[in-house]
């Protein structure tokens, strides 16, 4: 089969403006994606220098397809079934940047160098006070701040060498949280004042939020697919059509970087809490609040629940009537949003499966559920039906005294056995309590304010309510989802 080298495409030359850190899936469908329509619908006129942060892995695949790939989007939107491909062009070249220096300090020289994209992982945003600036630094941090010194150097700390930093790591505030480590270790490093106010003034540190499930290199698909698009291609990376980007910046950044102009799903704000909790309570909120019920109810994946006449049910109404009405943003906006979610969980091409989600339930309650309860109480005056049920489902899936050595093993109705990942203590807590009568382990369970940040039983009927559903679960799972439908 042909290579996709012998598709006979030429890249063209541009100009390096993206030092990119991180060579992973999401970057290559989501940032790399976007600049590469950019380039074709404006004069951005730049590429992208990938650059290796680990040790570990090869960039082999990018030196044997000349950084040239395909991106696949396939999902649902407006009621479409969409299926895309694009050979992405934006990358001109991948390099190490963990064990020789050499690349980054051509890169920190290159005068037409403009901004900077990672994804090190939620873990890459560290501090690491003993990191050294001699030599390679070993974190993503240390890389950067010496990458900016040198900037600074090659250009007498000029105001046009500065950049623009967007950090795409799924933490909150990523963008705030970086710059504290780089200037942090600019004063460990005993680097200069003027530097320092370089920084200052010439950098914008931009915070980000970024939505679309990417899935990577489809291994089982991938000869089929291969075989469809007439060439082989060894970095083939398969994501779903729906994307959001949100930077947030102090400065307006949106004419240097035009991915909205050209339609792309980029949104430039100087606040991007709302879209983050937009994303928390919808997105990541009705996961967690129907997933568990969905798996007890004998179901095992998202699309599966989704077309579920009662699961799916559950899922569009604790959504549209308990959770949206209280995102601070336009209702307009939390609709469609919320519609979109619902296509994205239907997506045919997704086998998103329910345990995968169910990781770490009780932080992800707290965080996900319990603000969207507690608004509903506060705007209603009662506890909203669906979302305190779901606090009953997630006491029935943890229920197991089977605790091993990183898990609780415990089994569904239907006699299928699972395995339920938390911390040590979470764990040991259901292990010790679960086995009570329903109405005392609701009342420990609520009471934990190491779990929730607050006693739950002080809310009003809160601990009745979700008695009466724990022993609808336990008694029948699917029949006690119905009977909140009513």
């Amino acid at each position: 089969m042909k290579t996709i080298l012998d598709l006979g495409i030429r890249k063209p030359q541009r100009p390096v403006r993206v030092v990119q850190f991180g060579e992973g899936n999401f970057l290559r469908a989501f940032v790399d994606w976007m600049i590469d329509i950019v380039n074709e619908k404006s004069d951005f006129n730049g590429s992208i220098a990938i650059v290796k942060p680990i040790s570990f892995g090869s960039l082999d695949r990018f030196a044997r397809q000349d950084c040239l790939y395909t991106v696949i989007l396939r999902g649902q939107e407006n009621g479409t079934v969409v299926n895309t491909s694009r050979v992405i062009t934006s990358v001109d070249r991948a390099v190490d940047g963990a064990d020789t220096w050499d690349n980054l300090a051509e890169l920190a020289a290159c005068p037409t160098v403009r901004f900077i994209v990672s994804n090190t992982t939620e873990a890459g945003i560290v501090l690491d006070e003993a990191d050294r600036m001699d030599g390679v630094p070993a974190t993503y941090p240390g890389k950067l701040t010496k990458f900016l010194y040198d900037r600074y150097t090659a250009f007498g700390g000029t105001a046009e060498s500065g950049v623009i930093i967007l950090p795409v790591e799924l933490i909150e505030n990523n963008g705030g949280k970086l710059k504290e480590c780089v200037f942090r270790l600019a004063e460990i490093w005993g680097l200069s004042a003027e530097f320092i106010s370089w920084l200052k003034e010439n950098c914008i540190f931009c915070s980000t939020l970024v939505d679309r499930i990417v899935t990577g290199y489809p291994a089982d698909e991938a000869p089929a697919l291969c075989e469809k698009l007439g060439y082989q291609d060894e970095l083939l990376d398969v994501g779903e059509p729906f994307g959001l980007w949100v930077i947030e910046s102090e400065k307006d950044i949106s004419a240097e970087l035009p991915l909205a102009k050209v339609g792309l799903p980029v949104v430039f704000t100087d606040n991007q809490k709302p879209y983050r909790e937009r994303k928390v309570r919808i997105l990541n909120g009705a996961h967690t609040s129907s997933v568990l019920a969905a798996w007890l109810c004998g179901i095992n994946i998202v699309r599966d629940m989704m077309n579920d006449p009662v699961c799916g049910k559950f899922v569009r109404r604790a959504v549209c009537e308990e959770i949206a009405p209280h995102v601070p943003l336009e209702k307009s906006d939390v609709d469609a949003f919320a519609a979109a979610v619902f296509e994205r969980f239907e997506n045919p091409f997704i086998d998103h499966a329910l345990l995968a989600i169910s990781l770490n339930s009780v932080s992800k309650w707290k965080s996900r559920v319990l603000p969207s309860l507690r608004d509903y109480l506060a705007a209603n005056g009662k506890l909203p039906r669906l979302l305190t049920f779901s606090f009953a489902a997630l006491l029935a899936f943890y229920s197991s005294s089977d605790l091993r050595e990183d898990a609780l093993c415990a089994r569904r109705g239907d006699g299928t056995e699972y395995l339920i990942r938390d911390d040590r203590p979470v764990l040991e807590f259901f292990a010790k309590n679960s086995g009570l009568p329903a109405a005392e382990f609701v009342d420990a369970a609520a009471g934990n304010v190491d779990f929730w940040g607050e006693d739950l039983r002080k809310l009003a009927g809160f601990t009745d309510a979700v008695t009466a559903d724990l022993e609808a679960i336990r008694r029948n799972a699917a029949a006690a989802v119905a009977e909140t439908l009513k």
